[in-house]
């Protein structure tokens, strides 16, 4: 089936995989006036969807069906395969459509899906663009897409990104996008480790949160995702934003795709995260990585 469903800006998308960043995408999507198709497992997302506007299929592949724009807003390489390719969805993708992969599934896992893609369906273009921000900016169209792949589909995307981002990095060929991802999450897990570990020595040391707030608050020190990170901790408020158990799927794709390289920081956080996500913290925030320290689970 060839692409029906450009009409200027207003470029039709099917989104597979409506968990939290994605259900948030494409409301986003909705309230820029897009046409948006999704498929999600669980009947009662859909339903929310359904009801701010978003057309629900019963099946990946239903939902691809000439849609020119398709995203993908699955956790791990394993589940964008079973989707993709055992369900037939490659099949099904619209004569010359744009495949955004915007999960975080690793670099090999990714540049293995556009040679898969490419051997089976050359006239899809495969963007590899993961996301940078969690729930928030995910609601706000505040995201970063870190794009790479083939320039003839950047005016394609164009509305598309507008819609959920604040910014799109073009990074070059499939796979650039993974890689800068990697990197980014890996920065970004270190300090909200750095911050839970600084809470930690804080109590030790009888120093308040509002305390070091104020002192680190406005100066060199301040990063926005560090303390909102501490706000959650201070408040004991651990609902997902970003899950614990993806975090750390994230750096342990980071230290894998190192290969072998020595990170004895991302090494140690890693054992410290697996801790926490087997004490049952795997689906709270990222910000649970608080909760297994001074003798806390």
């Amino acid at each position: 089936m060839a692409v029906t469903g450009r009409q200027g800006d207003h470029v039709a998308v099917a989104v597979l995989g409506a968990g939290i960043m994605g259900s948030a995408m494409a409301r986003r999507l909705l309230s820029a006036g897009l046409p948006v198709t999704v498929w999600e497992r669980s009947s009662s997302t859909a339903a929310s969807l359904a009801e701010a506007g978003a057309v629900t299929a019963g099946s990946a592949r239903e939902a691809v069906g000439g849609a020119p724009v398709v995203i993908t807003m699955l956790p791990t390489a394993d589940v964008v395969n079973s989707v993709i390719f055992d369900g037939g969805v490659a099949d099904a993708f619209a004569e010359g459509c744009v495949w955004a992969q915007m999960g975080t599934i690793g670099v090999e896992a990714t540049v293995a899906i556009r040679d898969r893609l490419g051997a089976s369906r050359s006239d899809v273009l495969f963007l590899d663009a993961p996301v940078s921000g969690s729930k928030g900016p995910a609601e706000q169209g505040q995201l970063l897409i870190l794009a790479s792949g083939p320039a003839e589909a950047a005016e394609t995307v164009a509305p598309v990104f507008a819609a959920i981002g604040r910014k799109t990095v073009w990074l070059g060929e499939a796979g650039s996008g993974s890689r800068v991802k990697l990197v980014v999450n890996a920065y970004m897990s270190i300090l909200i480790e750095g911050v839970a570990e600084t809470l930690e020595l804080a109590d030790r040391l009888g120093i308040g949160h509002r305390q070091l707030e104020e002192v680190i608050g406005g100066g060199p020190l301040d990063a926005p995702i560090a303390d909102a990170k501490l706000h959650k901790m201070d408040q004991g408020d651990f609902a997902a934003e970003f899950p614990l158990e993806w975090a750390l799927k994230d750096v342990d794709l980071a230290i894998r795709a190192a290969h072998g390289g020595d990170l004895p920081l991302l090494a140690a956080l890693s054992r410290q995260w697996h801790v926490a996500v087997d004490a049952g913290h795997g689906r709270e925030d990222i910000s649970a990585a608080r909760l297994v320290l001074g003798g806390q689970s």
